[in-house]
C-alpha cells in the first residue's frame, strides 16, 4: 500500500524478505540469502532482535535490513566470521544452514552488532556517478559544458572525485583515460549526448562525514557493499588511492542548512552551479526535503540564461522502487522534472531513455 508516495510494509518480517528479494534480484544472492537469515534471528533473545521487532516507522524506507547487514558483513571482512566465506562464495546455499550461522553470530556478537543499527548505510557507490555523469552530457546541450558541482549526502566524497573518473557511457567517453577508476556500466538504450563537460569545482556535504584516509572508516564502507559485488569492492579500492592523492572536499553539515549556503555563494559567469544527490532523499525528514525543494525553487526562479542552475537526482522511486535519473535545469524546465533514465542500484547499467 503507499502513503504518500512511500510503499509500506505490513511488518519486519516482511520488509526483510522484501529486501532480500531485492538483492538477488540485483545480482547479490549471496547477501539475499543472509538478509533471509534475519528473520530468525526475529524470534531470539537479543538486543538486535528487540531493535529490528520495535522499529520506529517505516523499516524499509530507513534501509534497517541493510544496516544490520553491513554490520554482519563486517564480521567477515575483519576475519571473525570466518564461516560467512563459503555463503558469500556461493559455494553455501542452503538456506536453513545459512539461517543457523546468522542467528548464532547475532547471538555471539550481540552487542557490536547492535551499533550497526543507529544510522543509514553508507555505501558512497562510485557506480552511481555514471548517472550523474550521463545527466551532465544532456545537460551540456542546453545550459554549457561547464559545471560547478555540489553533493548532499556525499558520506566519503566518493562521487565528488567524478572529474578524476574515465566513464564509457555507451559508447561515449569522458575523463581521465588512465584513471584507476573505470566506470562502464551495461548501457541500455540510445548513447547519451556526446558533449562537453568540465567541471570547474566540486563541494560535498554530510551530516557524518566519512574520511577514506581512516583504515577503520574504509572498512566499514567494504561493510556496506553487498559481498556478492566484488567490483565494488574494487571501486572502493580505487576511490581511497584517489582520496589519497587529493581528499574530497566535504563539510560537516546538515543538508538543509547547507544547500541555502551553497546557493548563497557567488557564482562563476557561464558556469551551471548543479545540486546533485544519489540514493540519499530518503533518509532525511520530509520537513528537511521540503526546505532544500523551496530553496531550489526559489534560486531557480533568479537563475539565469549566464549563471543557470541544475538539480541531478539518482533516486528510488518509492511506488516502484526503480532508481530514477531525474534531472531539472533553470532557465528552462522550471517545476518539471525531465526523466532520462533508469539505473541499478549500484551501476551496473543504466537503461537511458533521453529527451530532447
Amino acid at each position: 500500500m503507499a502513503n504518500g508516495g512511500v510503499m509500506e510494509t505490513r511488518s519486519v518480517a516482511e520488509a526483510l524478505d522484501w529486501q532480500a528479494n531485492h538483492s538477488t534480484k540485483a545480482f547479490a544472492p549471496a547477501t539475499g540469502r543472509v538478509i533471509w537469515g534475519l528473520l530468525p534471528v526475529l524470534d531470539t533473545d537479543t538486543q538486535v532482535a528487540r531493535r529490528m521487532r520495535d522499529w520506529p516507522g517505516l523499516s524499509l524506507e530507513d534501509a534497517m535490513p541493510l544496516r544490520i547487514t553491513g554490520g554482519i558483513h563486517n564480521l567477515y571482512l575483519t576475519g571473525d566470521a570466518p564461516e560467512l566465506g563459503p555463503v558469500y562464495a556461493g559455494e553455501l546455499t542452503d538456506q536453513d544452514a545459512i539461517d543457523a550461522i546468522v542467528v548464532a553470530l547475532v547471538e555471539k556478537f550481540d552487542a557490536r552488532l547492535l551499533p550497526w543499527l543507529d544510522g543509514p548505510p553508507q555505501t558512497n557507490e562510485a557506480g552511481r556517478s555514471s548517472s550523474v555523469m550521463a545527466g551532465l552530457l544532456w545537460l551540456s546541450r542546453k545550459l554549457g559544458p561547464k559545471f560547478e558541482l555540489n553533493e548532499i549526502g556525499a558520506s566519503a566524497g566518493v562521487n565528488t572525485m567524478m572529474e578524476r573518473y574515465h566513464f564509457d557511457l555507451g559508447g561515449v567517453e569522458v575523463g581521465p583515460e588512465d584513471s584507476p577508476m573505470q566506470l562502464k556500466p551495461e548501457w541500455r538504450g540510445d548513447p547519451p549526448p556526446e558533449a562537453k563537460v568540465e567541471i570547474t569545482a566540486v563541494y560535498g556535504s554530510d551530516v557524518a562525514p566519512l574520511d577514506l584516509a581512516d583504515p577503520e572508516t574504509a572498512m566499514r564502507l567494504k561493510s556496506y557493499v553487498w559481498a556478492d559485488a566484488t567490483e565494488r569492492m574494487g571501486r572502493i579500492d580505487a576511490a581511497i588511492a584517489l582520496a589519497g592523492q587529493k581528499r574530497p572536499d566535504l563539510t560537516r553539515c546538515d543538508a538543509g542548512e547547507w544547500v541555502p549556503k551553497m546557493l548563497a555563494r557567488p557564482q562563476e559567469a557561464g558556469v551551471t552551479r548543479v545540486l546533485y544527490h544519489s540514493v540519499m532523499w530518503q533518509y532525511m525528514p520530509v520537513a528537511t526535503r521540503e526546505s532544500i525543494t523551496a530553496a531550489m525553487e526559489a534560486a531557480g526562479a533568479k537563475a539565469t540564461a549566464e549563471r543557470p542552475l541544475a538539480w541531478i537526482r539518482v533516486e528510488t522511486n518509492r511506488e516502484t522502487f526503480t532508481h530514477e535519473l531525474m534531472v531539472k535545469y533553470w532557465p528552462g524546465s522550471g517545476e518539471a522534472w525531465t526523466l532520462l533514465g533508469m539505473a541499478h542500484p549500484h551501476g551496473a547499467w543504466i537503461e537511458w531513455i533521453g529527451a530532447d
